[in-house]
C-alpha cells in the first residue's frame, strides 16, 4: 500500500485543518518545500497536496508553492484543490504533477469528469469527502445530496481508475480511521481507493493495507508527532 504524507497549503504555507474547517488551520512550516524535502530524506516516495484556497474559492493561488514542491523533491506528487477545468489540469501536468483530483467538478461536472478521464487518462483521481453520510464540496463548505456507493458507482462508469475518499468527521481529529468505510467502500467497486481522513496509528495503516487498498494518506498524525514517517512507510508495505 502506497502513503501519501500530506501537505495542505493555505496562503503558501503548510497548515492541517480540524474536520475541513478553515477557522482552525494550524500553520506547521512557513516553507513547504522543504518540509516536502524531509519527507523525501525519511524515505517517502508519493506526496498529497491540497491547495486549501482552490478548494474553497477555485483557481490555483498556491500554483507556484506545488510547482516548487515537485522540482525539489522529484517524488509522485498528486494534488487537489481547485482543479473544476481542463485547462486547470493540464497546466499542473505541464508543471509536473503527477496525478490531479477532481472533487467539485467531479460531482457537478460529470460530462467534464468524463472529458478529463478520456484526456488524460488515469492521471485523473476523483476525490469523494463524505461528511454525514453525503458528499462535500468546495472545500467541504457545502454539502450535495449523492451519496458514496452511487457516486462511486458512476465512477466506475466513466472510467475513473482512483478514489481519494476522506471522511470529514475523523480528519485531522487523530482518533482513527473509519475501517468500516473503506472496507464497505472495497467490497462495492473495483476502485483504487486511497483513505483519508484520521490515520493516526501504525494500526489503522496495517488495518487499510490488509483491506488491500491502493493507499492511504497522513497528515496530522505527522506533524504532532503521533506517528513516525519512517515507521509508518514499514508498516504499509
Amino acid at each position: 500500500m502506497l502513503l501519501f504524507p500530506a501537505i495542505d497549503l493555505l496562503s503558501g504555507q503548510a497548515v492541517r485543518l480540524l474536520r475541513g474547517d478553515y477557522r482552525t488551520a494550524t500553520i506547521y512550516s512557513t516553507d513547504p518545500p522543504a518540509l516536502a524535502a524531509s519527507f523525501a530524506q525519511a524515505g517517502a516516495t508519493h506526496l498529497h497536496l491540497v491547495d486549501l484556497e482552490g478548494a474553497r474559492d477555485s483557481g490555483t493561488p498556491n500554483f507556484s508553492v506545488v510547482e516548487q514542491i515537485k522540482k525539489t523533491t522529484g517524488l509522485f506528487c498528486q494534488l487537489g484543490g481547485g482543479v473544476r477545468d481542463l485547462p486547470t489540469a493540464r497546466r499542473y501536468f505541464d508543471a509536473g504533477i503527477d496525478r490531479v483530483i477532481l472533487g467539485t467538478a467531479a460531482v457537478e461536472d460529470p460530462d467534464l469528469l468524463a472529458a478529463a478521464v478520456a484526456a488524460f487518462g488515469p492521471k485523473i483521481a476523483v476525490g469523494a469527502d463524505v461528511q454525514d453520510g453525503f458528499l462535500a464540496l468546495r472545500g467541504w463548505t457545502q454539502q450535495s445530496r449523492r451519496t458514496l456507493p452511487d457516486f462511486c458507482a458512476d465512477l466506475e462508469a466513466l472510467g475513473v481508475a482512483t478514489v481519494i475518499c476522506t471522511d470529514i468527521s475523523l480528519d485531522g481529529a487523530l482518533a482513527g480511521t473509519n475501517r468500516a468505510l473503506y472496507a464497505d467502500l472495497a467490497h462495492r467497486t473495483h476502485l483504487a481507493i486511497v483513505a483519508s481522513g484520521g490515520v493516526s496509528s501504525l494500526e489503522d495503516i496495517r488495518a487499510l493495507r490488509a483491506l488491500g487498498l491502493s493507499g492511504a494518506i497522513v497528515g496530522k498524525a505527522l506533524y504532532t508527532g503521533a506517528l513516525d514517517l519512517k515507521a509508518a512507510l514499514e508498516a504499509a508495505r
